[in-house]
């Protein structure tokens, strides 16, 4: 073996400039095998299910910025983020000394999960419960039918793309043009055309149709309760009757020439309000108060009159006012600092994981304008504004202590608790899509539809009940909130609970949580999966559960769970 090495170390020492073309074209040949394999990454990622989406526009068309191809194509890539291990589970989970490990989660592929647009349908509405297909609209360039958002993608767009991105910034219609154009709005402003103009496939699933030239195929979707429509950036609060004192309720006013919703938003955002009410070709700014509380809703055709510069929308009048909510903040309840003195008092917020703790705490720290802190640590709260999470929970400088946990020792730690409780249907869901997409993400179908669902399910759903019904055996002072509740009435549960912490309630600051109350996080309305992942097996043990915890909730003469989930 020495004597071909002596050899070849000969040769390059007669020629040394052999000896250096060798080394060049060994370097150039790792070079070309390196940028081989980059090329060969951004392709497989290009080409993955949870790859991008394309960027938003406001208003008109949308322009998208040029490739080299011409087409316009813009994207962004989710960015998968490392979840860190939770330190709370299911008691028999702990006992084992089973943890969740870290997984590396992002956002599953939906784009398939939609049919509504399949080549050869007929006029007839086609529904499944999250968007009724409406019709074929002419759009025009210079008026466009649909007049929110809108966003290109020249490669990947899909019915539920569209779909999926219109609901999420809470509009009332999708539409799809051309094959590749999306389009969101809260009215359509345009006439329907005969189904066989949109003719195009989508330019992500060839078996949809999305629209034709100048043409629209569009879908009204089917939000969450709680989703809010809205007009553009601004979110339609509906009709309410004038206030007695309209010069107190609402400050500044003026009126305004061929009156439109965009001019009455456009002076009450310049001039810092929340909140614009139209009455007629008068526009009133102000913020909820006591004098005008948002609370008391009319019949919207109560509020039905033309708006002078705009054919298609209300513009209220005297009587009865078209209220929107613009982007300006409320401030004032948006300051919070921990409490000026330290308590021994410790009042835990707990519930079951996906129950809406971590919304909760947001309400209270809005309403009170004190920290909540954590049993745990989780840094992405942290940077949310969530100061509190770096205390130790016995530290005494916040209102009240997140946690998940139960059993007799770690609830007798806490002097008082307000427990939340949600649809066990909805909390499993919920928690599962935090497990593996994070605070506001989603689990992808191959997580649902793998072994991992099952499984889960069948540890945690026993977990939802006996959670309650230890805090309610072993708690000192209960105080239980439903969920579905706290939706439904903000305002009374949320100030029922700042009394539970033995703090004063200023109806100014409720007010402005109801105009803030989803923060950051809160997922989609729409994006749902296509099918029930619960089977009857799961739903018959799931029923028992709650027939436990709702007779257990009645035996301390409390409120049973809510009537929308109660097994009949």
């Amino acid at each position: 073996m020495a004597r071909p090495l002596l050899k070849i170390h000969r040769y390059f020492r007669r020629k040394p400039v052999r000896f250096f073309s060798f080394i060049i074209l060994y370097l150039t040949a790792g070079s070309l095998v390196f940028l081989h394999s980059g090329f060969s990454s951004d392709s497989s990622t290009s080409g993955s299910g949870s790859g991008r989406d394309p960027v938003i526009s406001e208003g008109g068309a949308g322009v998208a910025s040029p490739t080299s191809d011409g087409l316009g194509i813009i994207g962004r890539v989710f960015k998968e983020t490392q979840r860190v291990p939770r330190r709370f589970g299911p008691p028999w989970m702990k006992e084992n000394g089973v943890q969740d490990a870290p997984e590396w989660a992002g956002r599953g592929d939906h784009a398939n999960s939609w049919n509504h647009g399949a080549k050869g349908r007929t006029t007839k509405e086609m529904d499944d419960g999250r968007a009724k297909y409406i019709g074929c609209y002419v759009d025009d360039t210079q008026k466009r039918a649909l007049r929110g958002v809108s966003f290109f993608d020249y490669k990947k767009m899909t019915v539920f793309r569209c779909q999926d991105n219109c609901a999420e910034r809470g509009y009332l219609y999708a539409g799809l043009e051309f094959g590749a154009e999306c389009y969101c709005g809260h009215k359509i402003q345009a006439s329907n055309v005969s189904e066989s103009d949109c003719n195009m496939g989508c330019k992500g699933e060839k078996t949809n149709l999305c629209g034709g030239p100048n043409r629209l195929s569009i879908y009204r979707l089917e939000l969450s309760q709680e989703s809010a429509r809205r007009y553009g950036s601004a979110i339609f609060k509906g009709c309410f009757k004038r206030p007695d004192n309209v010069t107190l309720a609402l400050p500044v006013s003026a009126v305004i020439q061929n009156m439109s919703v965009d001019k009455c938003v456009d002076m009450c955002t310049e001039k810092e309000f929340s909140l614009a009410a139209l009455a007629g070709e008068k526009c009133h700014c102000g913020f909820p108060t006591p004098l005008f509380t948002l609370h008391e809703h009319e019949d919207e055709e109560l509020c039905v009159h033309r708006c002078a510069g705009e054919d298609f929308d209300s513009c209220g009048n005297n009587d009865f006012f078209v209220v929107y909510q613009t982007q300006v903040q409320d401030n004032r309840c948006m300051d919070r600092r921990f409490l000026p003195t330290r308590t021994k008092h410790q009042v835990a917020l707990a519930s079951f994981p996906g129950a809406g703790n971590t919304w909760a705490r947001h309400l209270i720290e809005l309403a009170t304008g004190y920290y909540t802190g954590s049993y745990y640590f989780d840094g992405s709260l942290y940077n949310k504004g969530f100061k509190g999470e770096r205390d130790h929970w016995r530290s005494g400088r916040t209102v009240c202590i997140k946690t998940h946990e139960s059993g007799k020792k770690e609830i007798e730690a806490f002097d008082a608790s307000i427990v939340m409780i949600r649809n066990p249907y909805k909390a499993l869901m919920a928690e599962f899509n935090r497990k593996y997409g994070g605070h506001i993400g989603f689990a992808s179908q191959a997580h649902w539809r793998g072994k991992e669902w099952p499984e889960f399910v069948r540890n945690y759903a026993p977990w939802w009940a006996s959670h309650t019904l230890d805090w309610l055996k072993y708690g000192k002072k209960v105080h239980v909130v439903h969920f579905e509740d706290l939706k439904r009435d903000l305002f009374t549960h949320l100030k029922s609970m700042v009394l539970f912490l033995s703090l004063e309630v200023f109806e100014e600051r409720l007010l402005c949580v109801e105009g803030q109350k989803d923060g950051n996080f809160k997922r989609s309305g729409l994006r749902k999966l296509e099918y029930d992942p619960y089977t009857p097996a799961m739903r018959a043990n799931i029923d028992g559960l709650i027939k436990t915890v709702d007779t257990a909730l009645k035996k301390r003469n409390m409120s049973g769970v809510p009537d929308e989930y109660r097994p009949r």
